[in-house]
């Protein structure tokens, strides 16, 4: 577990615009199976490439994109561990990475970034793979 005061700034990154902080595993539950159209929910991290690839781009995708989520969320790996490992599971079969990002539409996984496709790729290389998943699904 990382301390609070190190990963509350970087929570506060995705939370600050919009995405909703999710801390255990039946909120992750509830928001993949109540969310009526798309739930894109960001695996956040303490790595470099969480801060200067995964967030920006996240943030990036959802300002830009013309057709955009019905929700955002994050889990926090490392911090949420009961959150982090339930959106794991829905994620199968991709393996556990962090950061990484997923969406779900009306409850099924319909798009996944992994941290290889994340770690070395710009944010805005991700954002507009992104934003070509929100085209198709949202």
């Amino acid at each position: 577990m990382y301390p609070v005061e190190l990963t509350t700034p970087m929570k506060a990154d995705l939370t600050d615009n919009g995405f909703e902080d999710l801390t255990t595993a039946d909120q992750v539950d509830q928001a993949i199976q109540d969310t009526e159209g798309t739930l894109f929910v960001v695996i956040n991290s303490v790595c470099g490439c969480a801060a200067a690839n995964a967030r920006p781009a996240a943030k990036l995708a959802v300002t830009y994109a013309d057709k955009k989520p019905s929700k955002c969320a994050t889990v926090f790996a490392g911090v949420d561990r009961e959150a982090t490992n339930q959106v794991r599971k829905h994620a199968l079969p991709y393996p556990p990475s962090s950061p990484s990002m997923a969406l779900f539409k009306d409850g099924q996984l319909v798009h996944f970034i992994e941290r290889h496709q994340i770690e070395g790729v710009t944010a805005e290389a991700i954002a507009r793979n992104l934003v070509s998943a929100f085209d198709t699904h949202c």
